[in-house]
């Protein structure tokens, strides 16, 4: 019966560990944090970059001290946060485009109601 209760425990401590996450997971993250910044993500989502490299620079630590759920959680957020500075740094561009695009439909109307007057509208 002992001997049951001891395989039975060390089974179940066995079934409880974290085992270490491929280095995949952490890969992905610091590519994602890549793609951000050759999107504009510094520039245009400062704050998301930040996050995003943070919670990855805490993620190295906790895979060093075998916090690897805690770690892969991190690495998570790190790529969430990355992701959303490409989006965010997206939009400013288009955003800016639009903005131009704006000003220069403006100047040509100007130049229009100065050539034709009133007549255009």
């Amino acid at each position: 019966m002992k001997l049951i209760l001891i395989a039975l425990t060390c089974l179940l401590v066995a079934a409880c560990a974290v085992t270490k996450p491929g280095p995949e997971i952490l890969t992905s993250a610091e590519n994602a944090i890549q793609a951000a910044e050759v999107a504009g993500g510094d520039e245009f989502a400062p704050v998301e970059m930040r996050f995003a490299r943070e919670k990855l620079a805490s993620a190295q630590k906790g895979m060093e001290k075998q916090k690897y759920k805690v770690a892969v959680y991190l690495l998570e957020e790190a790529e969430i946060n990355a992701e959303l500075a490409i989006e965010k740094a997206r939009t400013a561009k288009v955003r800016r485009l639009v903005n131009e695009q704006r000003k220069s439909n403006t100047e040509l109307q100007a130049n229009l109601r100065e050539t034709f007057g009133d007549e255009f509208k």
